[in-house]
């Protein structure tokens, strides 16, 4: 029997405040602990598991089963502090072209977004560097088509609707019609085709934003707790192939007419600007653009203090390294406070549900990070590094998988892995569209990482704490890495959940075994009690399940503005935590006035 560290964690220093040495109380559960399971594995009857796999060299049945985990985490000091919105959302241009953003006035889309407030919302994407801002008052023919037969009166139905929403005061919320919301469905069927094609050729046609659609976007955000930031078309060029500001200005001027508190993001992924358009924007001419920029924004006052936000760049492979490196070289003589954001999609990696459980693939996320971190920390140390553009799949997702509940396994660990690594904000592509890799589908039903996402805006707070974790593992092969299947973070608990008082601590756990796997709290969270939130998959489809339960209760919103009572169930003092095969869970340890989260 060996005693071995979960691999996220086995890298930290050994001279870090945070790690602890082991106490005399740990190695006597410890012992206690092992000497047990070594009996039980003797003398008690197999399991009876429909997920347990049979166990090769003669091993008795039911020991991987049975298997103890012991853990502890270290309460006296946090390992990272992330920003108060780590959780934060997307939404992609192309709602303009497929008509989904006249109805971001829906009040149950209002609603589901506000559960994941406090957040950023990105308005960005591949789409951003072919804006055009027109400060006009949506004209029918600046929406793109709708159904043939019905265009008329649906596009009378949109112009009524908004003459509606201008007469109400505050937040402008609506209720849609049924017929109104089947014709928008056809017409995004439509023109996701469309859409589809131009991402797989990279071949963009220009997006129109009007007046009224910033009106539709700001009224969005803003009714929804959510910070609005505003992507910038930077492929528009002048014949010297220096950055075009036109379209820029006229839209500061009509954002600071209104008074839209609006943060600011210029263009996307310029790496891959060669590839789309046929024209590079080096990283020095890139600082240039961002130079220029800032000064365009303090000549509007009421804009000379807003936050800019960038350089956005791809996936870290060479290329882009090298512009993000070229950049950061400039930006430490400029003194720009610049974030820099990385986009990560799992291209077609992603095509069964065994996909979801590979533990290869969601580790890649840890050695890209690793390699932002390196550039970034060279030029300007401390500065934040934010995740951009995440979702499940790419190109829109696959039907029956990445919307899905085995999608969430990837989730939760991308939350978990950029947490512990000090990834400051996380921004989940995308909030709301037509698709198949979005939080809420186009019957303005939450799937289920939508639920993921809310069970972790409510329980799990922006201090991460560093997590010991030992238990029994078969030895590894010659030259092979044992990768941990069962992820366990810990973070305090939320300081904005009346429920729990500061001082608790949240622990989340990815269990991607095909068997239970037991977990006893040891150390300082040794008898105490805990609250339970165990997400699973409700229903006969398994993984593919669309919808999730909640400590057995199935997930669905009350109405247009109520959520259901996320209930937990209290496990008492000192029982061991049985997480089920290829679940999600959730655990507050209350009471424990953790020191490092009293503050």
């Amino acid at each position: 029997m060996r005693v071995v560290f979960s691999p996220f964690l086995e890298k930290m220093p050994q001279a870090s405040p945070c790690v602890f040495p082991w106490s005399s109380l740990w190695l006597a559960s410890l012992a206690t602990l092992v000497v047990q399971s070594a009996f039980s594995s003797s003398y008690s009857p197999s399991s009876s598991s429909p997920y347990q796999r049979p166990v090769a060299g003669g091993k008795r049945p039911g020991f991987m089963e049975r298997t103890l985990v012991l853990l502890d985490v270290n309460t006296r000091s946090p390992i990272k502090v992330l920003n108060d919105n780590f959780l934060s959302l997307q939404l992609d241009p192309a709602i303009i072209k497929d008509g989904w953003l006249d109805f971001l006035s829906s009040k149950r889309l209002v609603t589901l977004a506000r559960g994941l407030s406090p957040a950023f919302l990105r308005f960005g994407g591949k789409r951003t560097d072919f804006l055009q801002f027109h400060n006009l008052k949506n004209l029918a023919k600046f929406r793109g088509p709708g159904p043939d037969y019905y265009l008329k009166n649906y596009e009378d139905d949109i112009v009524r609707s908004d003459i509606a929403l201008d007469k109400q005061k505050g937040c402008k919320l609506a209720n849609h019609p049924d017929m109104m919301l089947e014709l928008q469905r056809e017409k995004a069927a439509t023109m996701q085709l469309v859409l589809l094609k131009e991402q797989l050729s990279n071949i963009y046609s220009n997006i129109t934003i009007t007046a009224r659609s910033l009106d539709k976007l700001y009224n969005f955000a803003e009714c929804a707790g959510l910070h609005l930031i505003l992507g910038l078309n930077a492929l528009h060029r002048n014949p010297d192939n220096s950055w075009n500001s036109s379209s820029t200005l006229s839209l500061l001027k009509y954002s600071a007419g209104k008074k839209y508190n609006i943060s600011w993001e210029l263009g996307n992924e310029p790496n891959a600007y060669r590839s789309m358009v046929g024209r590079a924007v080096n990283s020095t001419q890139l600082a240039q653009d961002y130079t220029m920029l800032r000064t365009l924004l303090q000549s509007v006052r009421y804009y000379h203090r807003a936050h800019l936000y960038g350089p956005n760049t791809g996936r870290p492979r060479k290329n882009a390294i090298l512009q993000l490196d070229g950049v950061q070289r400039v930006q430490c003589a400029l003194t720009m406070l610049w974030h820099f954001s990385c986009s990560y999609y799992m291209e077609g990696r992603v095509n069964r549900v065994e996909d979801f459980l590979k533990t290869r693939l969601l580790d890649t996320l840890t050695e890209q990070i690793t390699k932002v971190t390196k550039v970034v920390n060279t030029h300007t140390p401390g500065k934040k590094v934010w995740l951009g553009g995440f979702g499940p799949a790419w190109a829109g997702g696959t039907n029956n998988l990445s919307h899905t509940y085995a999608a969430g396994f990837l989730w939760l660990n991308t939350l978990g892995m950029a947490a512990v690594q000090g990834i400051d904000v996380v921004l989940r592509h995308s909030f709301f569209d037509y698709g198949y890799t979005h939080l809420v589908d186009q019957h303005f039903n939450p799937l289920p990482d939508y639920w993921f996402s809310l069970v972790f805006k409510r329980l799990v707070g922006p201090r991460v704490l560093a997590v010991r974790v030992a238990g029994l593992q078969r030895k590894p092969r010659p030259g092979r890495v044992i990768r941990d299947k069962l992820r366990i973070y810990a973070h305090c608990t939320s300081f904005s959940n009346h429920n729990y008082v500061r001082g608790s601590i949240t622990i989340y756990i990815i269990n991607l075994h095909r068997s239970r796997k037991k977990i006893k709290l040891a150390g300082t969270l040794r008898n105490k009690t805990v609250h339970q939130y165990l997400l699973q998959p409700y229903g006969t489809d398994g993984l593919q399940a669309k919808h999730i339960q909640l400590n057995g209760e199935k997930l669905l919103m009350v109405d247009n503005e109520t959520f259901p009572e996320l209930k937990p169930r209290t496990l008492r003092a000192g029982r061991t935590i049985a997480m089920p095969p290829m679940t999600i869970g959730f655990y507050v340890i209350k009471n424990i006035n953790a020191y490092a989260c009293r503050r």
